[in-house]
């Protein structure tokens, strides 16, 4: 009898084993289904800072121009974007990726391809969209620095007020992993929103860091001593990642670019964003690799 019972056990077993896996498992790559879980959600946003940064007669570069060197980072924004777009399942696609400038450009031509540059994905996605995305990013970005060049009428960048009033409505959204890339030479000024809270300020020049004899290797105690720094423009921004692309600090001043990003770091603390790169103006092909990383949250 337990002879008979051991058989009849095994002959079941052996059926199990031998039938299909369920159809829908089928469909899924193991090693990718554990991937995919574990992605979130991208928001991500591209801070263009228009001030005469990117005039090509003023701040030239025979290497390579700055504002060219913008185009190659959105560029490698745009690639490290689709290319997590890629590695989800269509249903689950819930992502976007925008461009601002702050203040908004007088030319409606410049504001029409911000609005070209606003992509969304969600499950209603197809290759075609993807394709889209990937040609408006190849030329769009290309036509606004042109037109800011051509037009010759920086706007500059008000930064500070970006930060004070519009991040968290357009860059952090709930249940998102949100990253701000700001593309900037580091300085921070704006006709309108320049004023000073003791030492503490919402702009950093190269004349201020000079008044300031910020030009010695002693200038990280002296802005601390002297409480140098930022004003906090905003607080709590726990869920926004920020990278800082493009830093060009003025020659003469060996410690220009250390008080560039010590100033940057610390306010950076003080809204309590923890997670944050700030990146010298260095060649597209040395800095792709990074945005990428950045990007796939792989650091």
């Amino acid at each position: 009898m337990k002879k008979l019972l051991y058989i009849i056990l095994s002959s079941i077993l052996f059926i199990e084993c031998g039938q299909p896996k369920d159809p829908v498992s089928q469909t899924i790559n193991s090693k990718n289904s554990t991937d995919t879980r574990n992605l979130k959600d991208l928001n991500i946003s591209i801070l263009i800072d228009l001030s005469d940064r990117i005039d090509p007669e003023k701040n030239s570069n025979p290497t390579m121009e700055y504002f060219q060197r913008d185009i190659e980072y959105i560029k490698a924004i745009d690639k490290g974007f689709l290319d997590h777009i890629k590695t989800k399942k269509v249903i689950q696609l819930n992502d976007q990726m925008q461009v601002f400038f702050n203040p908004e450009p007088s030319d409606p031509k410049m504001n029409e391809l911000t609005k070209d540059l606003k992509v969304s994905f969600d499950r209603n996605t197809t290759k075609d969209n993807i394709s889209m995305v990937e040609k408006s990013y190849a030329s769009l970005p290309s036509q606004i620095y042109q037109s800011a060049i051509q037009d010759k009428k920086y706007i500059g960048s008000d930064i500070w007020e970006f930060f004070k009033n519009k991040v968290k409505d357009y860059c952090v959204k709930d249940d998102h992993r949100n990253i701000l890339f700001i593309l900037t030479d580091g300085y921070m000024y704006h006709k309108d929103s320049k004023f000073s809270e003791g030492k503490m300020t919402s702009y950093l020049t190269p004349e201020l860091i000079k008044s300031l004899k910020l030009t010695a290797s002693d200038y990280k105690s002296k802005i601390q001593s002297e409480k140098l720094g930022f004003v906090k423009a905003n607080d709590d921004l726990e869920n926004l990642e920020v990278i800082v692309l493009g830093i060009n600090p003025v020659k003469g001043n060996p410690f220009e670019e250390d008080v560039i990003k010590e100033y940057w770091e610390s306010w950076f603390k003080e809204m309590k964003i923890n997670k944050y790169q700030i990146k010298s103006a260095d060649l597209p092909s040395n800095l792709e690799p990074i945005i990428l990383k950045a990007i796939s949250g792989k650091n």
